[in-house]
Protein backbone atom coordinates (compact mmCIF):
# COMPACT_ATOMS: atom_id res chain seq x y z
CA UNK A 1 0.00 0.00 0.00
CA UNK A 2 2.79 2.39 0.90
CA UNK A 3 4.60 1.77 -2.41
CA UNK A 4 1.38 2.27 -4.42
CA UNK A 5 0.62 5.56 -2.60
CA UNK A 6 4.16 6.78 -3.19
CA UNK A 7 4.00 5.94 -6.90
CA UNK A 8 0.68 7.73 -7.20
CA UNK A 9 2.15 10.86 -5.63
CA UNK A 10 5.16 10.69 -7.94
CA UNK A 11 2.87 10.30 -10.94
CA UNK A 12 0.82 13.35 -9.96
CA UNK A 13 3.98 15.33 -9.45
CA UNK A 14 5.18 14.35 -12.93
CA UNK A 15 1.89 15.44 -14.49
CA UNK A 16 2.11 18.77 -12.66
CA UNK A 17 5.64 19.33 -13.94
CA UNK A 18 4.62 18.57 -17.54
CA UNK A 19 1.60 20.88 -17.30
CA UNK A 20 3.72 23.69 -15.83
CA UNK A 21 6.41 23.27 -18.51
CA UNK A 22 3.80 23.31 -21.30
CA UNK A 23 2.23 26.48 -19.93
CA UNK A 24 5.64 28.07 -19.65
CA UNK A 25 6.41 27.17 -23.24
CA UNK A 26 3.11 28.67 -24.31
CA UNK A 27 3.88 31.94 -22.57
CA UNK A 28 7.34 32.02 -24.11
CA UNK A 29 5.99 31.65 -27.66
CA UNK A 30 6.54 34.99 -29.43
CA UNK A 31 3.36 36.78 -30.55
CA UNK A 32 2.50 37.05 -34.24
CA UNK A 33 4.43 39.85 -35.96
CA UNK A 34 2.50 43.11 -36.15
CA UNK A 35 1.56 44.37 -39.58
CA UNK A 36 4.03 46.98 -40.87
CA UNK A 37 2.93 50.54 -40.21
CA UNK A 38 2.84 52.79 -43.27
CA UNK A 39 3.88 56.41 -43.08
CA UNK A 40 1.02 58.93 -43.15
CA UNK A 41 0.93 61.12 -46.25
CA UNK A 42 0.90 64.89 -46.63
CA UNK A 43 -0.24 66.18 -50.05
CA UNK A 44 1.07 69.61 -51.17
CA UNK A 45 -0.56 71.32 -54.17
CA UNK A 46 0.99 73.76 -56.61
CA UNK A 47 0.58 77.34 -57.82
CA UNK A 48 -3.06 78.54 -57.82
CA UNK A 49 -4.15 75.06 -56.76
CA UNK A 50 -5.85 73.83 -53.63
CA UNK A 51 -6.57 70.79 -51.50
CA UNK A 52 -9.15 69.70 -54.10
CA UNK A 53 -6.35 68.94 -56.56
CA UNK A 54 -5.86 65.71 -54.63
CA UNK A 55 -9.43 64.38 -54.82
CA UNK A 56 -8.51 61.54 -57.19
CA UNK A 57 -5.37 60.40 -55.39
CA UNK A 58 -7.02 60.86 -52.01
CA UNK A 59 -9.79 58.49 -53.02
CA UNK A 60 -7.36 55.98 -54.47
CA UNK A 61 -5.24 55.93 -51.32
CA UNK A 62 -8.37 55.40 -49.21
CA UNK A 63 -9.35 52.50 -51.48
CA UNK A 64 -5.81 51.12 -51.06
CA UNK A 65 -6.38 50.82 -47.32
CA UNK A 66 -5.05 54.09 -45.91
CA UNK A 67 -7.21 55.42 -43.04
CA UNK A 68 -8.43 58.98 -43.59
CA UNK A 69 -6.63 60.10 -40.41
CA UNK A 70 -3.31 59.17 -42.04
CA UNK A 71 -3.89 61.42 -45.06
CA UNK A 72 -3.61 65.22 -44.91
CA UNK A 73 -4.03 68.01 -47.46
CA UNK A 74 -4.32 71.75 -47.12
CA UNK A 75 -4.66 74.92 -49.18
CA UNK A 76 -2.25 77.85 -49.05
CA UNK A 77 -1.79 81.26 -50.64
CA UNK A 78 0.41 80.40 -53.62
CA UNK A 79 1.30 84.01 -54.41
CA UNK A 80 3.67 84.28 -51.45
CA UNK A 81 7.30 83.19 -51.41
CA UNK A 82 8.00 79.50 -51.29
CA UNK A 83 10.12 80.12 -48.22
CA UNK A 84 6.96 81.26 -46.40
CA UNK A 85 4.92 78.35 -47.74
CA UNK A 86 7.65 76.01 -46.47
CA UNK A 87 6.79 77.15 -42.94
CA UNK A 88 3.21 76.01 -43.56
CA UNK A 89 4.48 72.67 -44.84
CA UNK A 90 6.49 72.29 -41.64
CA UNK A 91 3.41 73.02 -39.52
CA UNK A 92 1.39 70.47 -41.49
CA UNK A 93 4.07 67.78 -41.06
CA UNK A 94 4.27 68.48 -37.32
CA UNK A 95 0.48 68.30 -36.99
CA UNK A 96 0.23 65.04 -38.95
CA UNK A 97 2.97 63.43 -36.87
CA UNK A 98 1.29 64.55 -33.65
CA UNK A 99 -2.10 63.28 -34.84
CA UNK A 100 -0.86 59.84 -35.88
CA UNK A 101 2.09 59.30 -33.56
CA UNK A 102 4.28 58.59 -36.60
CA UNK A 103 7.99 59.34 -36.49
CA UNK A 104 8.04 60.24 -40.19
CA UNK A 105 5.61 61.11 -42.96
CA UNK A 106 5.64 60.84 -46.74
CA UNK A 107 5.14 64.00 -48.81
CA UNK A 108 3.51 63.88 -52.25
CA UNK A 109 3.62 67.14 -54.20
CA UNK A 110 2.38 68.59 -57.45
CA UNK A 111 4.03 71.38 -59.42
CA UNK A 112 5.29 74.21 -57.18
CA UNK A 113 4.53 72.11 -54.09
CA UNK A 114 7.79 70.35 -54.85
CA UNK A 115 9.75 73.57 -54.33
CA UNK A 116 8.39 74.71 -50.98
CA UNK A 117 8.48 71.17 -49.57
CA UNK A 118 12.10 70.77 -50.68
CA UNK A 119 12.90 74.07 -48.97
CA UNK A 120 11.35 72.64 -45.81
CA UNK A 121 13.50 69.51 -46.12
CA UNK A 122 16.73 71.36 -46.77
CA UNK A 123 16.41 74.51 -44.67
CA UNK A 124 13.82 73.86 -41.94
CA UNK A 125 15.19 70.62 -40.50
CA UNK A 126 12.67 68.45 -42.30
CA UNK A 127 15.08 65.71 -43.34
CA UNK A 128 14.60 63.78 -40.10
CA UNK A 129 10.82 63.72 -40.36
CA UNK A 130 10.23 62.63 -43.95
CA UNK A 131 10.68 59.12 -45.33
CA UNK A 132 9.54 59.38 -48.98
CA UNK A 133 9.16 62.57 -51.03
CA UNK A 134 7.46 62.76 -54.43
CA UNK A 135 7.41 65.53 -57.04
CA UNK A 136 4.76 65.23 -59.77
CA UNK A 137 5.32 67.72 -62.58
CA UNK A 138 7.53 69.90 -60.40
CA UNK A 139 9.48 72.91 -61.76
CA UNK A 140 12.54 71.79 -59.83
CA UNK A 141 14.86 73.65 -62.21
CA UNK A 142 12.37 76.31 -63.22
CA UNK A 143 9.82 76.76 -65.98
CA UNK A 144 9.72 79.39 -68.69
CA UNK A 145 5.97 79.72 -68.14
CA UNK A 146 6.78 81.58 -64.91
CA UNK A 147 8.25 84.42 -66.98
CA UNK A 148 4.67 85.51 -67.64
CA UNK A 149 3.57 86.07 -64.03
CA UNK A 150 4.85 88.35 -61.30
CA UNK A 151 3.88 86.75 -57.98
CA UNK A 152 6.77 86.24 -55.57
CA UNK A 153 6.45 82.49 -56.09
CA UNK A 154 6.40 82.88 -59.88
CA UNK A 155 9.62 84.88 -59.84
CA UNK A 156 11.16 82.05 -57.82
CA UNK A 157 10.05 79.51 -60.45
CA UNK A 158 11.83 81.28 -63.30
CA UNK A 159 14.87 79.40 -64.62
CA UNK A 160 18.02 80.79 -63.04
CA UNK A 161 16.23 82.49 -60.12
CA UNK A 162 18.16 83.13 -56.93
CA UNK A 163 15.68 80.92 -55.06
CA UNK A 164 16.29 77.93 -57.34
CA UNK A 165 20.03 78.49 -57.31
CA UNK A 166 20.03 78.23 -53.52
CA UNK A 167 17.57 75.32 -53.41
CA UNK A 168 19.56 73.28 -55.93
CA UNK A 169 23.03 74.15 -54.66
CA UNK A 170 25.12 71.24 -53.49
CA UNK A 171 23.16 68.01 -53.13
CA UNK A 172 19.75 68.23 -54.83
CA UNK A 173 18.46 65.28 -52.79
CA UNK A 174 20.05 65.59 -49.34
CA UNK A 175 19.70 63.32 -46.35
CA UNK A 176 18.24 59.82 -46.15
CA UNK A 177 14.91 60.79 -47.72
CA UNK A 178 13.78 58.59 -50.62
CA UNK A 179 13.21 61.04 -53.51
CA UNK A 180 11.04 60.29 -56.55
CA UNK A 181 9.82 62.39 -59.48
CA UNK A 182 7.24 61.88 -62.21
CA UNK A 183 7.38 64.03 -65.34
CA UNK A 184 5.63 64.13 -68.71
CA UNK A 185 6.96 65.10 -72.15
CA UNK A 186 3.50 66.57 -72.79
CA UNK A 187 3.45 68.84 -69.75
CA UNK A 188 2.37 72.24 -71.06
CA UNK A 189 3.29 74.09 -67.86
CA UNK A 190 6.74 72.72 -67.08
CA UNK A 191 9.07 73.95 -69.81
CA UNK A 192 11.51 72.37 -70.35
CA UNK A 193 9.70 69.15 -69.44
CA UNK A 194 12.77 67.57 -67.87
CA UNK A 195 13.02 70.37 -65.31
CA UNK A 196 11.35 68.01 -62.83
CA UNK A 197 14.26 65.56 -62.83
CA UNK A 198 16.51 65.69 -59.75
CA UNK A 199 20.00 64.28 -59.38
CA UNK A 200 19.89 61.43 -56.87
CA UNK A 201 16.15 60.80 -57.23
CA UNK A 202 14.23 57.97 -58.89
CA UNK A 203 12.99 59.86 -61.97
CA UNK A 204 10.05 58.39 -63.92
CA UNK A 205 8.88 59.55 -67.33
CA UNK A 206 5.14 59.06 -67.88
CA UNK A 207 3.51 58.45 -71.25
CA UNK A 208 1.95 61.81 -72.14
CA UNK A 209 -0.47 63.35 -69.63
CA UNK A 210 -0.75 67.11 -69.28
CA UNK A 211 0.18 69.06 -66.17
CA UNK A 212 -3.10 68.61 -64.28
CA UNK A 213 -3.87 65.25 -65.85
CA UNK A 214 -0.82 63.87 -64.05
CA UNK A 215 -2.94 64.03 -60.88
CA UNK A 216 -5.74 61.88 -62.29
CA UNK A 217 -3.57 59.32 -64.07
CA UNK A 218 -4.01 55.78 -62.76
CA UNK A 219 -0.51 54.96 -63.98
CA UNK A 220 1.01 57.82 -61.99
CA UNK A 221 -1.03 56.93 -58.91
CA UNK A 222 0.03 53.29 -59.03
CA UNK A 223 3.68 54.27 -59.41
CA UNK A 224 3.50 56.75 -56.54
CA UNK A 225 1.59 54.29 -54.34
CA UNK A 226 4.24 51.63 -54.84
CA UNK A 227 7.01 54.17 -54.25
CA UNK A 228 5.77 55.29 -50.85
CA UNK A 229 4.47 52.01 -49.44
Amino acid sequence: MHITSTMRRLGMAAITLVTTATAALGIATPPAAAAPVRDPILFVHGWQGGAWNWDYMWGRFLAAGYPAKELARFSYDSSQSNTDIALEVKAQVDALRAKTGAAKVDIITHSMGGLNSRWYLKNLDGLGFVDDWVSIGGPNHGTEVANGCADASCVEMRPGSAFLAELNSGDETPGLVNYGTWWSPCDEIINPDQSTILSGATNTQTLCPGHLTLLSSSTVFEGVRDFVK
